[in-house]
């Protein structure tokens, strides 16, 4: 009954809340970790056991990752980076036919989340507002740029004047020229969603983004607020969405004006956050994936107004030679 984290990296908080709720109903179970440089992961080291795998490019990625699941008794993936998505969707029913059940969302719901064109259709679909996207021959400043299909705000820039501008912006087919929600009227929130096995949505917690460092929250706040009843209402049943979703929004701090961004099918960095607060998605996934319980619906089960604050911890490895 072991459970594997996937480019585990620096997912140390993730790691050990699994670990928690594992071990609560299975004592002897182990959470595994993942790793294209295992002995340099935090998320590794603070594993039960952990493995190395191929980088996600090289073409016995897979194979490898059945072999060495069997080996560590893995019956549960979890996957946290976008680049690994599409690859674990393609190769669900060869991973469950190993005995390995992936926590993935399906292959057309992640090719909707990758292309941010594609999402803000989705969006739409759903009565969620987004904003405007302008052609590249007419636009209007401040406006802000990102990839269709990036992560980590790799690749993105606020352009206030023209001067702004260079060739590369316009050349490049994949960014995108959006509106400018300005952070003086908007509150940028990043929300976990818990979807069950059904495709309908179990919990929702709003974090409010503070500081972001790395690309991923520093300093965040849970709030319970009118997002929770929008999310409700709109996203009620998503076709192909499992497990974990950190979707992306943007509300107005004195009106009631909520715009999309994007949605990432996958834990995201800030979650402990959501899991400190009291959505339990790792017990969750346990209770659906290995005890095959209905999780019925737990909105409002989380302690709002929940700050979280994070700071360097330290991880010693004695007598690393690499």
């Amino acid at each position: 009954m072991n459970i594997l984290i996937t480019s585990a990296g620096r997912r140390v908080s993730l790691v050990r809340a699994f670990q928690k709720e594992l071990k609560k109903l299975y004592p002897e179970s182990k959470v595994v970790a993942a790793d294209a440089k295992p002995e340099l992961s935090a998320a590794c080291h603070a594993a039960d056991e952990y493995f190395q795998v191929p980088r996600l490019d090289k073409p016995e990625y897979i194979e490898n990752l059945i072999v060495q699941c069997k080996e560590h008794g893995v019956k549960l993936v979890i996957p946290t980076i976008d680049t690994e998505l599409l690859l674990l969707a393609k190769n669900k029913i060869l991973l469950e036919e190993n005995g390995i059940i992936p926590i993935i969302a399906s292959i057309s719901f992640i090719e909707k989340c990758r292309d941010k064109r594609v999402i803000h259709d989705f969006f739409e679909s759903h009565s969620i507002a987004i904003a405007k996207e302008y052609s590249k021959d007419d636009f209007e400043l401040p406006m802000f740029i990102k990839p269709i299909d990036g992560s980590r705000s790799v690749d993105t820039y606020l352009i206030k004047t023209k001067e702004d501008l260079t060739e590369y912006h316009f050349e490049n087919e994949k960014l995108m020229f959006l509106e400018y929600l300005d952070h003086d009227h908007y509150d940028e929130f990043t929300c976990d969603l818990y979807y069950g096995k059904d495709h309908k949505l179990k919990c929702a917690v709003p974090r409010k983004r503070i500081e972001v460092r790395d690309g991923e929250v520093n300093k965040a706040v849970a709030m319970n607020n009118s997002l929770v009843d929008y999310i409700k209402e709109n996203l009620a049943y998503v076709e192909g969405a499992v497990g974990c979703l950190t979707a992306q929004f943007f509300k107005h701090k004195s009106e009631s004006k909520i715009y999309g961004i994007e949605i990432n099918p996958r834990f995201g960095g800030g979650y402990p956050l959501s899991y400190l607060a009291g959505a339990n998605f790792p017990k969750w996934i346990i209770e659906e994936y290995i005890l095959g319980k209905e999780i019925s619906e737990k909105f409002d089960c989380w302690e709002d107004n929940l700050l979280m604050i994070r700071y360097d911890d330290e991880i010693l490895v004695h007598g690393y030679k690499g």
